[in-house]
């Protein structure tokens, strides 16, 4: 049985427990090491089983507890190769960790699940989603810090069993919020976050392709609520005509573990 559970997901920090019948990885370890064993076992999960840690790009929000993390372990890393040369570089890497470039198009079998990587427009070199192919053939994605969705984005969550995606913030609360103009044009632009609308245009697209577990993640503290985040995906199926508890399964990732589990 396949399982992936949001940790921590959001601008103070992100991580995704992902197992299966033959191990379990993390995607992300963007919070403290007691915070990420306090919510592993919270989700049924042990630090001491995962064998990776999938990062996603290397802003602290996803690596903070990722140093402490590998030298309790001994898990290796996997990420793109520019994602690897900065960790080296800030010194995020424990020493001895075995660090595994991945590249798009080229999965890489970790623990019986095949991992694949798929390229992400966020602001800094190498950021990177991720799909995995499970014992069990479900195929979970894990998708956030999206300036844009790209075409290698959607051919890469089609025919997903379940998708953690990026629903970041409300346009409207972002342009009329405290950040100053220039956070706002970065959040906004095509290497920054998408918004809840942009989210929401995906969700039908992607029910259409095989999708039936979606879990809204890397929401705003200042810009966004879980309510409308919901509301607007919502809405957006039920324009597809598609019902809620019926033909999908819809859930907001809370900041800090709050038990969603997809199965």
């Amino acid at each position: 049985m396949s399982k992936i559970c949001p940790l921590f997901s959001g601008s103070t920090g992100n991580s995704t427990y992902i197992a299966g019948s033959s191990g379990s990885l993390l995607v992300d370890a963007g919070a403290s090491l007691r915070s990420i064993i306090t919510a592993l076992d919270a989700a049924g999960g042990n630090i001491n089983d995962i064998s990776a840690v999938i990062i996603t790009h290397e802003h602290f929000d996803h690596i903070k507890g990722l140093k402490p993390l590998l030298n309790k372990t001994g898990a290796c890393v996997v990420a793109s190769e520019k994602t690897l040369e900065a960790l080296s570089s800030a010194d995020r890497l424990a020493a001895g960790t075995r660090a595994i470039p991945i590249s798009s198009g080229c999965p890489l079998e970790i623990s019986g699940i095949a991992v694949s990587r798929f390229a992400t427009s966020h602001d800094c070199e190498g950021s990177s989603g991720y799909t995995f192919l499970m014992p069990d053939r479900t195929k979970i994605s894990v998708c956030t810090d999206l300036g844009v969705v790209t075409e290698e984005v959607i051919d890469a969550l089609n025919g997903s069993d379940a998708v953690l995606i990026e629903s970041n913030h409300d346009t409207e609360m972002l342009k009329n919020g405290p950040y100053p103009p220039e956070l706002k044009i970065r959040i906004m632009s095509k290497t920054g976050h998408i918004s809840n609308s942009a989210c929401a245009a995906e969700l039908p697209r992607l029910l259409r392709s095989g999708t039936t577990r979606f879990i809204l993640g890397h929401l705003s503290r200042n810009n966004n609520t879980p309510l409308l985040a919901f509301s607007c995906a919502e809405a957006a199926m039920i324009d597809a005509q598609a019902q809620n508890g019926k033909d999908y399964l819809l859930s907001v990732a809370s900041p800090k573990s709050n038990g969603v589990t997809v199965i």
